[in-house]
């Protein structure tokens, strides 16, 4: 009985399996459009790169105006204790 039950289950499994490989063919239009997606996938890669290097491009410019605005309030505050002393 047991036997029976196993050969019976392998059997509808089987036929299962062949039945999803029959199924399993990609057609023309699939291609067509897998290839497009990668082409597509390929371009934003590349444009996500250039924006990544502007990116960066832009943080470093903001550090150097960073410094030199630190350096400007630096002088200011030199400045302005200094005319105090002379005001004195």
């Amino acid at each position: 009985m047991k036997s029976l039950r196993m050969i019976a289950m392998a059997a509808v499994l089987s036929i299962g399996a062949l039945s999803l490989v029959g199924c399993g063919g990609v057609s023309a239009e699939e291609l067509a459009a897998l290839e497009a997606l990668k082409k597509e996938t390929s371009k934003l890669e590349t444009d996500n790169s250039g924006l990544l290097k502007q990116k960066q491009a832009l943080e470093n410019e903001i550090k150097e105006k960073n410094k030199k605005l630190e350096e400007c309030n630096k002088q200011k505050q030199e400045t302005q204790a200094n005319l105090k002393k002379m005001n004195k």
